[in-house]
């Protein structure tokens, strides 16, 4: 069984950096595509970013893009979201997912995904 476990929120200033990790077991990812996804309260989940594992292709949300960098360690089974200058508007709990199949491209018009872990808040006080 593939399980998720996201670590790394919490409660940061505007401006400040934080990097939230997604912990993978029971399959190696090395062949998963993997993404993030947020949601804020009152609001539907959004997509924030996705790594394909087959060409090291990245997407990003418009409202992330040239801040959050996806990263991945497939050594270790974990994969990143730097999250930089970091604005209230980004407070949200995230979640990362993971899919065998599903692209990493799909993932930005759809939060679908086989695999998802159960979240983490982060909270960006003005």
């Amino acid at each position: 069984q593939v399980q998720l476990v996201e670590s790394g929120g919490g409660l940061v200033q505007t401006g400040d950096s934080r990097r939230l990790s997604c912990v993978v077991s029971g399959r190696t990812i090395a062949k998963y595509n993997v993404g993030w996804f947020r949601q804020a309260p009152g609001k539907e989940r959004e997509f924030v970013a996705s790594h394909t594992w087959s060409i090291g292709a990245t997407y990003y949300a418009d409202s992330v893009k040239g801040r959050f960098t996806i990263s991945r360690d497939n050594a270790i089974n974990t994969f990143y979201l730097r999250m930089n200058s970091l604005k209230p508007e980004d407070t949200a709990v995230y979640y990362c997912a993971a899919d065998p199949f599903r692209s990493a491209a799909s993932m930005m018009t759809k939060p679908a995904a086989d695999y998802w872990g159960r979240g983490t808040q982060v909270t960006v006080s003005s």
